[in-house]
């Protein structure tokens, strides 16, 4: 379909269920929900199923947030940064450490209850954790690396009746052989409704990759309830937008971002990423649902509703980034239940959220296709006209760096180098393009805020250009061949990676013995998926290779392992020869927007580099990477910045920045505020990691207001 049927891409098979009984009480009253569900606590991954991040707790407020000292911290004595907010029942505050490890302590005192130790080192980031009681057996869901967990939450022992000894294998149940040839990760947590536990995963971007079912599970046995196919089969919907036979081939579509809910309805709302291969789709011919998907399922069957494709056959990374936000808004004159979703590029779109219809105007516009051999990019793709971009969209030479003459010399030199012409311009050999905001947004997996008094929406954003640009591949099953097609996307043809996202690998075996290297490939670190597809002779040879390569590009002689005709040449940071963004600020922001009118309401940088301001540029912003929390009390928390170290609270009706603290390491993680024992708490995960300048670890650190 073209035009706006196919922009807007709803299925209107099964809206007859949302005019049934479920909807026969008008709107919902979500901030009327807050105040009665769990006022105290924050029980949920995002504060509750909404997504919402609010607390309608207002002990600490406009007036006293300047007087907030340390409560309690909990060192977890381990490195490797956190991206993990905490969940806080009942008096108990559940976390998880950087290893995976799970933990309990008295959200009081900040003293350890007990601690889950799986065996298995954890690898991947890890942000959150799911609760679940029937009244009697109170269950934690931990994701460790592929496995799911279920925790008898007062003890922090295994549930041995949940799936083999307490833990499900999230590589089973794909339809994919061999199961350990699988990756999957639960980088973030499951969805709790009724008696189910509803799941996505983190899957790899190259192939072969498993695909991005979202499934749902029994919470006492750990039996699949249901599966939903986001590479669809035969006879079901979107089979036809692939090539025959995909899902058996191709890959990802995933869930990686999170999920949220509307329980009162019943519908679970599940934003997608791209498929594999991210920047090449010859072997996906067509628009690729369900990737880059924001889709409402029936929670009680995995049935579609409704969905919207944001990006039709993505070739950019696009995708939908963080669980979305669910609240009610002023529209026209009436009350409307709705959904907002950010996005990479800078966007927020939001829905009706019963039937998916747009409440801001979005228009499909006409871009060039793709100019490389066998690729089929969309003719067409679909931004909303309103609210206006959080982020730049187009780089151009006024725009890049003045931060001394030196440095702006150099970014115009190389911005001639590039191509530079906005949002889905296809990737070209030879010549980078410039991908801006760059692939990790705009907005990122932290998630917005949302005030549901209000109907403003809180978006914390990066502003960094990246560039890109395809090669061919003409190699082999070679030590080249393995390396290009499975390494090269993240670390670059010449090895020298996007630190610190994409670490350098030159030299990478003085640094770490051969058993850490083969170890790291197999099971993923970080921001780095695992690759169990690679055989033991595989890795072996990949060992030889990068043992034997030094910084030289890389020439290789054959066919790749996956058959693709091309391959990335890596990420690439648009930053000046000190390191610094080659583009003027900001280079980061906090943004609130009232989505009854889709007008901003305020705009600031966030952030900024300790080093810069001490000589006297400040107000640069930053990357930054975790979400912010609001509450009733007036204000907006947020850390996230990757080098201040700051954590800060703002005024969230104008954006005055009201408090700050210094934290032990970066937190690039999303906050969570609760009451325990009369006293309001807002505590923070600070990990770091994302500065080369400084370590890493894994602190939680709470504040409150003097007793």
């Amino acid at each position: 379909m073209r035009g706006s049927r196919r922009a807007f891409s709803l299925a209107i098979a099964g809206v007859a269920v949302l005019c049934s009984a479920v909807f026969s009480n008008a709107r919902l009253q979500d901030s009327a929900k807050h105040a009665t569900v769990g006022q105290h606590d924050w029980p949920a991954y995002g504060g509750g199923p909404l997504g919402d991040h609010y607390s309608p707790l207002a002990q600490i407020n406009r007036s006293n947030v300047k007087r907030l000292e340390v409560a309690w911290k909990f060192d977890t004595e381990e490195t490797g940064g956190l991206q993990s907010s905490p969940i806080i029942v009942d008096g108990v505050l559940y976390g998880i450490t950087p290893t995976q490890r799970v933990f309990a302590l008295d959200a009081s005192s900040g003293a350890l209850l007990w601690k889950f130790d799986s065996g298995i080192k954890g690898t991947q980031p890890d942000r959150g954790l799911a609760y679940w009681t029937d009244g009697k057996t109170p269950t934690l869901f931990a994701g460790v690396m592929n496995y799911l967990y279920a925790l008898d939450a007062k003890t922090g022992k295994p549930i041995a009746g949940f799936g083999a000894n307490g833990r499900i294998d999230l590589r089973e149940n794909l339809g994919r052989e061999p199961v350990n040839a699988q990756s999957v990760y639960l980088t973030s947590p499951g969805i709790v409704y009724k008696d189910m536990i509803i799941v996505g995963g983190r899957n790899p971007e190259t192939l072969p990759a498993p695909p991005g079912d979202v499934r749902a599970y029994d919470v006492r046995t750990g039996k699949l309830r249901w599966s939903f196919h986001t590479i669809p089969h035969p006879g079901e919907y979107g089979y036809d937008t692939w090539p025959a036979d995909s899902w058996k081939t191709s890959g990802a579509a995933n869930n990686w971002a999170g999920m949220s809910l509307d329980a009162a309805r019943g519908i679970v709302y599940v934003p997608t990423g791209s498929a594999a291969f991210d920047f090449y789709g010859g072997d996906r011919a067509g628009d690729n649902l369900f990737a880059n998907c924001l889709i409402a399922l029936d929670a009680n069957t995995g049935k579609r509703i409704w969905h919207f494709q944001g990006v039709h056959h993505d070739i950019w990374d696009r995708d939908f980034p963080s669980p979305p936000a669910l609240l009610t808004v002023r529209h026209n004159g009436m009350e409307i239940d709705a959904v907002a979703q950010t996005t990479k590029q800078g966007f927020v779109y939001l829905f009706d959220r019963t039937n998916g219809k747009p409440l801001f105007p979005i228009e499909s516009r006409k871009y060039p296709t793709s100019t490389i051999a066998g690729e089929s990019s969309s003719k067409e793709q679909s931004l909303p006209a309103k609210p206006a971009p959080f982020a730049r969209q187009l780089l151009t030479d006024n725009l890049l760096t003045e931060r001394t003459p030196e440095s702006h010399q150099w970014a115009v030199e190389k911005f001639a180098q590039f191509r530079s012409e906005g949002q889905f311009v296809s990737f070209s050999v030879g010549k980078d393009t410039i991908i801006f905001p760059g692939f990790d947004g705009g907005a990122e997996w932290g998630g917005p805020a949302v005030d549901p008094q209000t109907g403003i929406i809180y978006i914390n954003a990066n502003e960094m250009a990246w560039t890109g640009a395809l090669a061919e591949n003409t190699g082999g099953n070679s030590p080249q061949g393995i390396y290009l097609s499975q390494c090269s996307l993240c670390h670059g043809e010449k090895m020298a990676g996007s630190p610190p996202a994409f670490p350098s690998l030159v030299g990478i075996v003085d640094r770490m013995t051969v058993e850490q290297v083969a170890a790291t490939i197999k099971n993923g670190k970080g921001r780095m998926q695992g690759f169990p597809n690679l055989s033991d002779d595989q890795i072996a040879t990949l060992l030889e290779f990068l043992s034997s390569s030094a910084s030289k590009e890389v020439k290789s002689t054959g066919p790749p392992p996956a058959a693709m005709k091309y391959r990335f040449t890596g990420y690439k940071k648009f930053l000046d020869p000190e390191g610094y963004p080659a583009i003027a600020p900001p280079w980061g922001t906090l943004n609130a927007i009232n989505l009854n009118t889709g007008e901003y309401v305020w705009k600031i940088p966030l952030g900024n580099y300790p080093e810069l301001a001490a000589k006297g540029t400040t107000n640069t912003g930053s990357e930054n990477y975790g979400g912010p929390i609001v509450t009733a009390g007036g204000l907006l928390f947020i850390g996230a910045t990757n080098y201040d170290k700051k954590f800060r609270a703002f005024d969230k009706a104008t954006g005055e920045l009201l408090w700050e603290t210094m934290l032990p390491f970066s937190g690039n993680a999303t906050p969570a505020t609760y009451e325990a024992g009369g006293r309001q708490f807002v505590v923070i995960a600070a990990g770091g990691g994302k500065d080369p300048k400084s370590g890493s670890g894994g602190v939680y650190v709470a504040f409150a207001l003097p007793k």
